[in-house]
């Protein structure tokens, strides 16, 4: 019983060790997700999904070492959330730096008009946009007046008003209905 216990808490790496593993892992992961592109954030496709999925078990091995022991683990993963709090706390009060890390914002769509170079650019296909939008409570792109791919990989859209003419169109109809329904009265 006591091997058992010197297994489950005795560490093949020291507790220093792990924490700068870990915080070295962060800022890896950190930078390369950001270098991969926003898209890696948000909008997963299943290629985008295998690639987060095995990631996370690439680095295992650099946090915790050569060291399979629970306590291990759980220094690998205490110090992980510590870093994560750290660096969320961080950014809020430093915006600038967040704004740095994280990027711009990205048109997609302006004025109802596809920006294709954007798409491109950040590796949006038409049918992934479509879906996109068919999440929000979009029927057709008619009926988007703009797209804005966030810097947390989410994509924001904006209901086209409808035109002048469109309104006008829909008043007359209303008057249409009305004037039927008073015609329908009197004739009762």
């Amino acid at each position: 019983m006591a091997t058992v216990w010197t297994d489950l808490l005795k560490m093949g790496v020291p507790w220093e060790e792990k924490i700068v593993r870990t915080a070295l892992v962060y800022v890896f992961l950190v930078v390369g997700l950001r270098l991969s592109g926003k898209r890696e954030l948000a909008q997963l496709n299943p290629f985008d999904l295998v690639v987060l999925l095995t990631l996370s078990n690439t680095v295992q091995n650099a946090i915790i070492g050569n060291d399979n022991s629970l306590m291990g683990g759980l220094i690998g993963a205490a110090a992980l959330l510590a870093i994560n709090y750290m660096v969320v706390r961080f950014m809020f009060h430093h915006p600038k730096l967040e704004h740095l890390v994280e990027g711009d914002p990205v048109e997609l769509v302006s004025g109802g008009k596809l920006i294709e170079e954007n798409l491109k650019q950040e590796l949006i296909s038409l049918a992934e946009l479509k879906a996109a939008a068919r999440r929000q409570g979009f029927e057709s792109f008619q009926e988007i007046d703009e797209a804005i791919l966030e810097p947390d990989g989410t994509v924001s859209f904006g209901r086209r008003e409808p035109t002048p003419e469109a309104e006008r169109y829909q008043e007359v109809l209303n008057r249409l209905d009305k004037l039927s329904s008073d015609l329908a009265a009197l004739r009762k």
